[in-house]
């Protein structure tokens, strides 16, 4: 008997990073790799099940940077060169390797890996966006927006302006890459706060995502906690992460992507083998840098001894922990219904995509198999606006302010590290808001303007605060701050004195050129 549903939400986003003016660029791999590692074995699950006729319902969100980037045909060129390389990487190392059967057979299956995911890229024309779009057309996958470049709206609440840019930008490019308007949004670290909702009911926009706490501490309480949604005052619906799901799967302690079996992240052959022979597949600096080719099983979290790595006991153990996975949401199911007597549950387990063949490799499998087990248990998945289709009206509340991050708030955010960003953000934020009421006087000054929108965009990414806070690539999160306000400022100052720059405006619409048909005026 069928007595709930759960709804799994992939959160897929990257800054926006791309750099024509250099021939190699290091923060660039993060893309290459999320491609490589989540992207298309995501895909290639999609495949699977609908080859197999499996029933799935699930959620995913595609930030505007991130669709900008898959569809950018120099990052796509940029990402077969990075595949060619691995690949010959690989083939070098089934030599090496040969006389080491073990080895060998983790090279084999490093070599499948990178063989197959470019052969993908290029069967599919390399455009992911339009094999995603395919997914979402059959029915089984509900594509989300994220706020445009994923910026933060708490810190935008004095200005109305750019929460509304932010918010509907997101939504243009989401119809120009899919073809329809979406059902719901990603707010950037689940972020919000009263009165927000606001602009989403003014795009159209059916539901958003909040954690936990972002419900259970709102008023009134709510009657079913975090399994169902609540309406805002303004009439859109907020669903709530479940905790008890969650940590099943981010825990460091308990969490299943820990186990002995699975693939050592941190044991890479670009800082593990010998200089010499590596170096060729290293970036023209030479410095030693994760490349994605592994050998290692975790064996013991707390150990330094690694095991080699065996694909197919690592699979196994993720089929066995998708099983184990769906028992446990199957009794969570049992107790729930037993408690919520005018609906059926909905569980809500949100996710960064990444998480899933790039942070742990084998979690594909683990997804693919929840969807395979879930066809023998007491629940189905489904998406979130299926289920608002099933329940209409819910209980409306004030939610409390919230976001996913450390501590349940935004502290993240606004810390020591970063707080001092938000003087220059916020006067970008007024100085194009000023720049959105003017009319072009030509077409030159129209692009000035349409490239200034781009420019704070990108500057809002709430990416740039998080990597300052975590103290990684501080000194690149610094200069995206700094070059794309610079670049605003530049603009107004040109437009207000008549004097555009026109060959410096070529040569920065060819670089940051996010959102190829933005038009300034989403700032009004």
């Amino acid at each position: 008997m069928m007595k709930g549903y759960l709804s799994i939400v992939l959160h897929a986003h990257l800054p926006y990073v791309r750099h024509p003016e250099y021939e190699e660029f290091l923060e660039e791999d993060w893309l290459f790799e999320a491609i490589t590692e989540t992207y298309i074995p995501l895909l290639n699950m999609f495949e699977n099940l609908t080859r197999d006729r499996v029933p799935f319902n699930i959620t995913m969100t595609i930030s505007g940077t991130l669709a900008n980037m898959l569809n950018d045909e120099m990052l796509q060129n940029r990402y077969l060169k990075h595949m060619d390389k691995l690949v010959d990487f690989c083939t070098l190392e089934l030599e090496r390797l040969s006389p080491y059967p073990d080895m060998y057979a983790i090279a084999l299956h490093n070599y499948d890996t990178y063989f197959n995911a470019r052969k993908y890229f290029l069967d599919n024309d390399k455009n992911l966006i339009k094999r995603f779009k395919y997914f979402q057309d059959l029915g089984n996958l509900e594509i989300i927006p994220v706020t445009a470049t994923h910026g933060m709206l708490p810190m935008m609440k004095d200005f109305p302006n750019a929460i509304r840019a932010q918010v509907r930008m997101a939504k243009l490019d989401y119809m120009h890459n899919f073809g329809r308007e979406p059902q719901g949004i990603w707010l950037a670290e689940c972020a919000y706060y009263k009165g927000q909702d606001i602009y989403l009911k003014d795009e159209g926009i059916r539901y958003f995502l909040v954690d936990a706490h972002g419900i259970k501490n709102s008023d009134p309480r709510p009657v079913y906690g975090v399994y169902s949604p609540v309406f805002t005052e303004n009439g859109v619906a907020a669903f709530a992460r479940d905790l008890e799901s969650s940590e099943q799967v981010w825990s460091s302690e308990v969490g299943y992507p820990g186990d002995g079996a699975y693939r050592e992240f941190h044991k890479d052959a670009g800082y593990e083998l010998d200089y010499e022979y590596i170096k060729p597949f290293l970036h023209s600096d030479g410095v030693r840098r994760n490349i994605g080719i592994k050998y290692h099983a975790i064996t013991d979290k707390k150990g330094t001894f690694k095991k080699a790595y065996n694909p197919e006991e690592a699979r196994n153990t993720a089929i066995s922990h998708a099983y184990n996975f769906v028992y446990n949401r199957s009794k969570q199911i049992d107790y729930l219904s037993s408690k919520m007597k005018y609906r059926k549950p909905i569980i809500l387990s949100p996710y960064d995509a990444e998480l899933y063949g790039h942070w742990w490799y084998e979690g594909p499998i683990f997804l693919e198999y929840i969807f395979r087990a879930m066809q023998e248990s007491n629940f189905t998945s489904i998406t979130p606006s299926k289920y608002l289709d099933i329940y209409k009206l819910n209980q409306v509340v004030d939610l409390s302010m919230s976001s996913w991050g450390a501590n349940g708030y935004y502290d993240v955010w606004v810390d020591g590290s970063n707080d001092y960003i938000y003087r220059h953000l916020h006067k970008a934020a007024s100085k194009m808001i000023e720049l959105a009421k003017i009319e072009p006087a030509n077409e030159l000054e129209y692009r000035a303007l349409n490239q200034a929108a781009r420019e704070l965009f990108l500057a809002q990414t709430s990416c740039w605060p998080f990597i300052m806070f975590t103290k990684t690539m501080v000194g690149y999160a610094e200069k995206k701050i700094s070059d794309h306000t610079y670049r605003l400022f530049k603009i107004y100052e040109d437009i207000k004195h008549g004097s555009i720059d026109e060959e410096w405006l070529n040569e920065i619409e060819g670089r940051d050129n996010i959102f190829k048909n933005v038009d300034y005026r989403v700032y009004r």
